[in-house]
């Protein structure tokens, strides 16, 4: 747990929140400015910063409670499917892991991703695919 984190305030109740999931390790509750009505963000408990920093045994976890989440908006809020997303640093406005469950349907407003799309020049796809394949 950190002193200063707000999402760590809402694992430990100091900060009020709409809890919609919790068990021993993660806790799922509503944003409080959501993209659309039902978006949930789902936290580890343990203060931790980025996806590549959550500990591996509780990777399984993470990854079921957000099909849940995801099944869940679904079958309780009547969406047609959900964004789910992972920002790490860039973009991450609290510095605790969060993954974002977003209720989606055709003509809900959201258009695709939100930022603009580039393609690769002659030759680059495969450059970027070699430098990530030495980086794994």
């Amino acid at each position: 747990m950190s002193d200063t984190c707000v999402f760590c305030d809402i694992v430990a109740r100091r900060t009020p929140a709409e809890i919609v999931l919790e068990d021993e390790d993660f806790l799922g509750f509503l944003d409080r400015r959501p993209v659309q009505k039902g978006h949930v963000l789902l936290v580890p408990k343990e203060h931790v910063v980025t996806l590549p920093d959550l500990p591996a045994a509780l990777r399984d976890g993470f990854l079921a409670d957000a099909q849940r989440l995801a099944t869940a908006v679904v079958a309780g809020l009547g969406a047609q499917g959900s964004f789910v997303a992972i920002n790490n640093v860039v973009s991450q406005s609290v510095a605790h892991l969060h993954l974002h469950v977003v209720p989606r349907s055709r003509g809900d407003g959201l258009k695709g991703f939100f930022w603009p799309r580039h393609r690769y020049a002659d030759g680059e796809a495969a450059d970027f695919g070699r430098r990530l394949r030495g980086a794994l």
